[in-house]
């Protein structure tokens, strides 16, 4: 069973609606929350640190890549 867990930039301004993800020490898991009995996105570990350094480089905080996203 997966751990599921929300930024913690998640709150009650934002309906709760956030990007969960679900670490593992081979992969990580991501889903959206509004949604969480469709698809999910598997990406192995160092991918997703790729993938987190990548927006690191365009937005400073979760909350600008959420106004990034609408």
């Amino acid at each position: 069973m997966e751990n599921w867990r929300k930024s913690s930039y998640s709150g009650p301004d934002d309906g709760n609606n956030c990007v969960e993800i679900s670490p593992s020490p081979t992969h990580v898991s991501i889903r959206d929350s509004k949604t969480p009995a469709r698809a999910t996105l598997t990406l192995p570990t160092p991918a997703f640190t790729t993938f987190l350094d990548g927006l690191k480089g365009d937005h400073s905080t979760v909350t600008d890549f959420a106004r990034f996203r609408g």
